[in-house]
C-alpha cells in the first residue's frame, strides 16, 4: 500500500521546486498528483501537467459523483477559482504520491485515507524572499495579475497562522531558507523514516 506526501507552505515558499527535484531523483518512486483547477490556464502551462483545467460545471459534476477528495475556493479579482483533487488521480494500491495542498486539504486527505497513509511536510521561507519570488514569477506572465499576487500573499498569513499550523498533524516543518539541495536532503531524511 502506498502513501501520500502532502507538501504545504505559503505561496512562493519553494514547494514546486522541491517536488520537481524529488521527482527528478525519485528515490521513493513518487508520482505527482495532478490536481484540478477552474482558474484560467497561465502562459507556459500544459493541461494535465501542472493542473487539469476544468469549468465549474465539470467540477460540480465530479462533486455530485463523490469524486473530489479535497477542494478549496479562492475569491480573486477575476472571480472565484477552485482547486481540487479527484479520486481518479490516486491509486494507493500500487503507488506512492506527492502533492501540494493546504492545511484544510491535509485534513481532507487524512479523513479520506487515514492518518497512517499521509506524510505531511510544511515548508517555511522568509516572507521578504517569498514576496520577491512571487513578483519575479508574476512579471514573467503574459498578463501579470499583481493584485491577485498580493491577495494570495496576504491570504497566506491567515491560512498558515501559527494557531492553525499548531492544530494540524504535521509530520515535519522544514525551513527552506538555504540552498534547495539542502532542503531536499531534509525531506529525504523524513521520507526515509516513513516510506
Amino acid at each position: 500500500m502506498g502513501k501520500i506526501v502532502v507538501c504545504m507552505g505559503k505561496s512562493s515558499s519553494g514547494k514546486d521546486t522541491i517536488i520537481k527535484q524529488l521527482l527528478k531523483e525519485n528515490k521513493y518512486h513518487l508520482q505527482k498528483i495532478v490536481q484540478s483547477t477552474t482558474r484560467p490556464i497561465r502562459f507556459g502551462e500544459v493541461n494535465g501537467k501542472e493542473y487539469y483545467f476544468h469549468t465549474e460545471e465539470e467540477m460540480n459534476k465530479l462533486n455530485r459523483h463523490h469524486q473530489i477528495i479535497e477542494q478549496r475556493k479562492y475569491n480573486t479579482e477575476q472571480g472565484s477559482w477552485y482547486y481540487f483533487t479527484t479520486s481518479q488521480a490516486i491509486d494507493l494500491e500500487n503507488h506512492n504520491y506527492i502533492t501540494i495542498s493546504t492545511l484544510e486539504g491535509l485534513e481532507s486527505y487524512i479523513r479520506y485515507y487515514g492518518k497512517d497513509k499521509i506524510i505531511s511536510l510544511l515548508f517555511r521561507l522568509d516572507d521578504g524572499e517569498r514576496l520577491q519570488r512571487a513578483l519575479i514569477k508574476e512579471i514573467n506572465q503574459e498578463n501579470p495579475q499583481y493584485v491577485e499576487m498580493c491577495r494570495h500573499y496576504l491570504a497566506d498569513f491567515h491560512e498558515f497562522s501559527t494557531e492553525d499550523v499548531g492544530k494540524n498533524s504535521i509530520t515535519k516543518i522544514i525551513d527552506n531558507n538555504g540552498k534547495i539541495q539542502e532542503t531536499v536532503e531534509e525531506v529525504n531524511k523524513v521520507l526515509n523514516l516513513y516510506l
